[in-house]
């Protein structure tokens, strides 16, 4: 690792979810703020005014904790629009029409990162949202600079991502292959969607392409967490569940396959409380003196369905929006993490790892990962920390919560992660792996 307090070159780093917005879209972007300057590079942090608060951008000013006082911070000067809603979110869905907020984004953060840009090396974006890929592709051009993408999640190829019809998936493929194609070197956060990227564009082969994957914040696990002796056996999961939309499109699954604007035979629910629930449930019908043990706690911004799947459950705890530093210590205070994703038809590999999987091996907590076959289902195996089953597996749910139960009760160890393993996902590592994708472009690349 290089230190020292002077910076051989300078990004211009575009990334709308920023400090002091929180929520996991921010983590990989802080990360990357805070450990540049160790490999040589001084980043100029172009971002939103942090003046929108809504489901995905919660406010959280502790993860700001630790970026260096020396990165320079721009925010869009401009009242930021609210998103669209009702008829004209849907009218924009439908015919593709750009909202205020994606104009106000791409005009602004275009404007100001023309000032901005006249000493750059790299213009560096994390593209999330999608819109930041037009305004980082307009700068390269303008400025004459390389252009480094880096997508959290792989956009028109996210099996998550439902489309209004095949050709709307189709046109936002022909969207991502054009962008792709500007950028000198594309990043993207598994090995999976970097693989799924050459294969669905071969013509890409010749350009640099990395899977660099989220990690944690060694800082935030320095201390054990707090130590409990209420006798409870506690279940902990943090972060966004997708049970309104898992149910909304298993309501209409003939027209879900009329349009093909989803990916068949994936199921969102399964990214829920749903199948866990059932399976406490199950589990103390077996044994009714459970119930004065078991908790569920969750921690996120709940929608009203999935308060109401709890159904006012006794053994749940619902803590809303927790600060970084709150999930985490409420991380460590878990005997068993719960790890939901959806599930996906025999064949076909998840493209994505949740951002809280590497939290959760970072705590040493052992996990139930209810995930399908993909790089979270092979990372949680090799981990040696994690107990695996099927997304919508209530009954293997069911024998993993018996058996932990009972290791519990009998005071025995609890699985811990491979430390190997966790030191592949380290911030610093991962930071040393970006800049050397900006070694290579400010080394190859000519504009």
């Amino acid at each position: 690792m290089r230190q020292g307090t002077a910076s051989d070159r300078r990004i211009l780093f575009l990334a709308y979810y920023f400090p002091p917005i929180g929520g996991a879209g921010v983590q990989r972007s802080a990360q990357i703020a805070r450990y540049l300057p160790d490999f040589g590079y001084d980043a100029l942090v172009l971002t939103g005014p942090a003046g929108l608060r809504d489901r995905w951008s919660p406010f959280d000013e502790t993860m700001a904790a630790g970026i260096p006082s020396g990165i320079s911070v721009y925010r869009l000067p401009s009242q930021e629009p609210a998103h669209s809603s009702g008829w004209r979110r849907r009218a924009e869905r439908w015919l593709r029409n750009r909202s205020l907020w994606q104009k106000w984004w791409y005009s602004n953060a275009v404007h100001i990162g023309k000032r901005l840009g006249a000493s750059i090396d790299v213009v560096y974006a994390i593209v999330a949202p999608y819109e930041t890929a037009e305004a980082a592709t307009a700068l390269s051009r303008q400025l004459g600079k390389p252009l480094v993408i880096d997508l959290e999640d792989p956009w028109a190829l996210d099996e998550m991502v439902v489309f209004p019809s095949a050709l709307h998936r189709r046109l936002e493929l022909a969207r991502m292959r054009r962008t792709l194609l500007l950028a000198d070197a594309i990043v993207m956060n598994t090995a999976e969607s970097a693989r799924r990227v050459i294969e669905h564009w071969p013509e890409l082969k010749g350009k640099i392409v990395r899977g660099i994957p989220n990690g944690f914040d060694s800082n935030d696990f320095r201390n054990a967490g707090p130590k409990r002796q209420d006798g409870k056996f506690r279940i902990v999961h943090t972060g966004s569940l997708h049970t309104e939309l898992g149910l909304q499109l298993r309501r209409m699954p003939l027209l879900r396959r009329m349009l093909r604007g989803s990916v068949p035979g994936v199921d969102m629910l399964t990214r829920s409380h749903v199948f866990l629930l059932q399976a406490v449930n199950k589990l103390i019908a077996e044994c009714p003196a459970l119930a004065s043990i078991v908790e569920v706690h969750l921690a996120g911004n709940l929608t009203e369905v999935d308060r109401r799947v709890v159904n006012g459950s006794p053994l749940v705890r619902l803590h809303g929006f927790l600060s970084h530093t709150d999930t985490i210590q409420l991380i460590q205070s878990a005997d068993l993490l719960f790890l939901p994703m959806h599930d996906l038809p025999p064949g076909r590999r998840a493209s994505i790892v949740p951002c809280k999987t590497y939290e959760y091996l970072a705590s040493g907590r052992p996990i139930l990962g209810a995930v399908p076959e993909g790089d979270a289902r092979d990372l949680l195996a090799e981990s040696g920390s994690a107990m695996l089953c099927g997304p919508a597996d209530v009954e293997g749910m069911r024998r993993i919560l018996r058996e932990q139960i009972r290791r519990f009760q009998a005071g025995e160890p609890a699985p811990t992660p491979r430390l190997d393993v966790l030191t592949r996902f380290a911030p610093e590592r991962l930071s040393r792996d970006l800049c050397a994708v900006f070694d290579e472009v400010c080394a190859t690349v000519k504009h």
